[in-house]
């Protein structure tokens, strides 16, 4: 089909662009406005950024085909954004907040901080914390009494999956590493310190306090860049907020976003968007591509997990935290689940989000591989993730859908019996 599209930018005038396809999918950007435009089987996306303008012909799906979207791209460095791209600081420091407010007779209001701050630097968010709640006292005062809180919860901070893995094969093939992120380089350097051969790992480590402005401004990547001594056209940023993505997008670097759904707007600017790290194909950017699979299957640093199994779902139970996973853990894995004292089961588990509003549970579907298992619904179940598969397609959802998936329990079935896989 022939596809025309007219768009009146009003400081520019007026684009237009023509191309006989099925489909087109392009971003164009001037000094006035960033423009995302998606045209497939007759729906329309159009997001024009900087003038907050945005027309939605259909809604965009959190996973992108990552075919070919490099274009060609010779990528020789990768930086990082840390908190919540490499290190669940948000989940570690949760009731911070809270508890702090309490000395002031005061109550944290969830729906406002859901994303409000996020990406923000210290410093504004300080400024913006003491305004919205009233409190007795300067942006720098709330830092100052916070900083001991916040620092006592790093230490509890975990890698997100693939994180560790990531970083030991870059550093192992010689690829240039940076930290830009919008906390202070004193944060920085205090939260990774609890990870090992972290530190040592990134030639170059930057907080928003060695830049004239953090993020969404492009100082922090062009300033990495320039002590890797790398052309930022060479950089690929790796981010999970969109002031981050808006910041590499204007140092000119190429993006992939890993977000939150609370970050669901990554979509429209990062030239490849992943549920998680573990999705990461280096070999897509002319990185050398990952050597750790067996297989079809990729052994991972342990996720536990536990709650009521019944009828093929995990179900949260009373004071556990199963559904406060990161977000950044959608895929399909495999491990053991624990039903009693002397018994493991193999299985088969599809974690997902909700994706409708006012949700807050992750879908969690566990397959028993064993057809001849006798375990009943409706009982406690400890589970222990040894290995990771492939990324959900979002029409997966169910646990009988994910019984269909022969292909998958034949991968984990033949290996959870191999010593990569079978320590539990």
């Amino acid at each position: 089909m022939v596809c025309l599209l007219s768009v009146w930018c009003l400081k520019k005038g007026l684009f237009s662009f023509l191309r006989s396809s099925s489909s087109l999918c392009g971003r164009f950007i001037d000094e006035d406005c960033l423009w995302y435009i998606s045209f497939s089987n007759d729906m329309l996306q159009l997001y024009i950024y900087r003038d907050y303008l945005t027309l939605f012909g259909a809604a965009m799906s959190c996973c992108c085909d990552t075919k070919g979207l490099n274009n060609g791209a010779n990528i020789l460095a990768v930086i990082f954004d840390l908190d919540g791209t490499l290190l669940d600081t948000g989940r570690a420091v949760r009731g911070v907040l809270d508890e702090f407010l309490a000395k002031y007779g005061k109550k944290l209001d969830m729906e406002k901080e859901e994303k409000k701050r996020l990406g923000m630097t210290l410093k504004e968010s300080a400024a913006i914390f003491v305004k919205d709640y009233d409190l007795p006292m300067t942006p720098d005062q709330f830092i100052k009494e916070m900083t001991p809180f916040y620092r006592e919860r790093w230490a509890n901070a975990k890698a997100l999956p693939g994180a560790n893995r990531l970083i030991k094969h870059l550093r192992k093939n010689g690829v240039p590493m940076a930290l830009a992120s919008n906390s202070c380089h004193d944060y920085i350097e205090a939260k990774i310190s609890h990870h090992k051969g972290w530190k040592e790992s990134f030639s170059v480590i930057l907080g928003s306090d060695q830049v004239k402005s953090g993020k969404p401004s492009p100082y922090l990547f062009e300033e990495a860049a320039k002590k890797m001594g790398v052309d930022a056209a060479n950089c690929l940023v790796i981010e999970d907020s969109l002031v981050g993505v808006k910041a590499a997008y204007a140092a000119k670097m190429k993006v992939v976003a890993v977000p939150s759904r609370k970050e669901a707007d990554c979509n429209v600017l990062a030239d490849i968007v992943l549920h998680s790290l573990l999705e990461f194909q280096p070999q897509l950017w002319g990185l050398p591509p990952f050597d750790d699979w067996v297989d079809k299957a990729l052994p991972i640093e342990p996720i536990h997990l536990s709650g009521l199994y019944v009828n093929g779902s995990l179900h949260e139970t009373t004071g556990n935290a199963t559904f406060s996973l990161p977000d950044q853990l959608v895929g399909l894995y495999f491990g053991w689940a624990a039903v009693d004292a002397d018994r493991n089961l193999k299985i088969l588990v599809s974690i997902n989000l909700d994706h409708l509003p006012g949700f807050a549970n992750k879908k969690i579907h566990v397959c028993l591989i064993d057809s001849n298992s006798d375990h009943k619904s409706e009982q406690k179940m400890l589970i222990h993730l040894v290995g990771y598969i492939r990324a959900l397609d979002n029409k997966e959802l169910t646990s009988t859908e994910l019984e269909k998936l022969e292909e998958d329990k034949s991968i984990a079935r033949a290996s959870l019996d191999l010593p990569s896989f079978s320590y539990f």
